[in-house]
């Protein structure tokens, strides 16, 4: 029986209050994240880390200081190694970007499982350099210092996967459902703000989030049961620095929902489980932002998280990642690129 070790692979979050300076650390010394060259980098990183500490602080605080994305990506890998039980021997691996458990710790778990092949699955459905394109990177240095020498797939984003977008459907249905008579809401779909240098440099995120929204709407539109969604916006959160970003934001769209006389069903489009940025950012800070604004009703959907079928389209990405030859797929599953030829910084135009 083949041995199969799957890595899902996420942020990572500060384990305890004291763990938050390091975390930050990790963060900014990342060169997909500054790229500066090394010893500069160190040294915004350290300077970064230090001032933005007891902010960050101040808000795991408020979730019990720490961050839960360790324990909830745990339960998605659990969720989707018991979906894959057909499969054969397999095991499926956390592996966190900048807090334990890292990429060389898990490279040595997955080396001692010793499988036949591994498939790498970010949980970040849409890619981009910093995030999907940095922890593929950091696995594959690790797995070397490892000496993990195994047939090795990875699935690169899958912003329009079937099981992913039936999961967020689901969810924007009930919001939906329950505003119903109630006020006229606008579905703001919000997600993780970039850089706008970097989208400006072919990085694909903003166009993958215009995708998965689009099909989200779709899906609704497509179904007679599904209540009405005719009004919705994409717009991006957690602007920090003095560069500018991608748009519009969050906080403009709530302003303008206020001037429209609109409720607000929030989507975190871009985000697969609960921590910092959907449980402070949009639970506490907008929600408060959007009172003060006057904005009649404010909802935020749920993470998809463990949701059924999320869990069953990772599940078959994982299938589609074992089937095919390419060391990166998108998640079409057949070698091509969902990518608009613009987008230069698509892995699989490298």
């Amino acid at each position: 029986m083949s041995r199969v070790a799957v890595v899902l692979f996420n942020l990572g979050g500060p384990d305890a209050l004291s763990s938050v300076r390091p975390f930050l650390f990790n963060l900014f010394n990342d060169a997909a994240i500054i790229g500066a060259p090394t010893p500069i980098r160190w040294c915004l990183a350290q300077w970064i880390s230090r001032r933005r500490a007891p902010i960050a602080r101040d808000i795991y605080r408020q979730i019990g200081g720490k961050s839960p994305l360790l324990e909830l990506t745990r339960r998605q890998a659990d969720a989707l190694q018991a979906e894959l039980s057909d499969v054969g021997d397999i095991r499926v691996f956390t592996c966190m970007r900048y807090w334990h458990p890292m990429s060389d710790e898990v490279a040595r778990e997955v080396k001692a499982f010793a499988p036949d092949q591994i498939v790498l699955l970010p949980l970040y459905p849409q890619y981009s350099s910093t995030t999907t394109g940095s922890s593929l990177a950091d696995w594959n240095q690790a797995a070397r210092r490892a000496g993990l020498k195994v047939p090795t797939r990875g699935i690169c984003c899958y912003p329009s996967d079937k099981g992913w977008i039936e999961a967020q459907a689901q969810l924007v249905g009930k919001a939906l459902t329950q505003h119903a008579g109630e006020h006229t809401a606008r579905v703001l779909f919000s997600a993780h703000g970039l850089p706008k240098k970097v989208v400006d440099g072919g990085d694909p995120y903003q166009c993958q989030v215009e995708q998965t929204a689009a099909a989200v709407v779709e899906r609704l539109t497509n179904d007679p049961a599904a209540p009405e969604i005719d009004d919705w916006v994409v717009c991006y959160q957690s602007r920090v620095g003095p560069l500018e970003w991608i748009g519009p934001s969050t906080e403009d769209e709530l302003e303008r929902a206020a001037r429209d006389e609109k409720a607000v069903i929030v989507v975190p489009i871009a985000f697969v489980s609960e921590h910092s940025e959907t449980l402070v950012e949009l639970d506490i800070e907008y929600r408060d932002e959007a009172e003060k604004l006057g904005v009649k009703n404010y909802t935020r959907v749920s993470a998809v998280g463990t949701e059924p079928a999320f869990i069953g389209g990772l599940a078959n990405l994982v299938r589609k990642g074992l089937s095919i030859s390419a060391d990166l797929s998108c998640g079409l599953g057949d070698g091509g690129r969902i990518c608009p030829a613009i987008h230069g910084r698509c892995p699989l135009s490298e």
